[in-house]
């Protein structure tokens, strides 16, 4: 499953963002056709891939699985990303 991901670095606490995660609960087909994107917020800096480790993280432990099982597919430096969950 592909997952559309807006980041938000260096904030206070780390969050899905609960607008935006009732959207995208909301939709039925999660696909580029009709984006709809999870905001997260990460206390990281986006310097050296710390912000994307979190990211990954926080979206392994929202979806209940490894941390390994999160890949970041595209959006490496910037702060629209996408990442697969397998």
């Amino acid at each position: 499953m592909k997952v559309y991901v807006k980041a938000k670095t260096r904030a206070k606490e780390e969050k899905i963002d609960p607008a935006t995660l009732e959207l995208w609960q909301a939709k039925k087909n999660h696909d580029s056709s009709d984006l709809n994107w999870l905001t997260v917020s990460v206390k990281e800096p986006p310097t050296q891939g710390q912000a994307n480790i979190a990211i990954m993280k926080a979206l392994a432990k929202f979806f209940g699985v490894s941390s390994f099982q999160v890949r970041l597919v595209s959006g490496f430096s910037s702060k629209q990303k996408v990442f697969e969950i397998s």
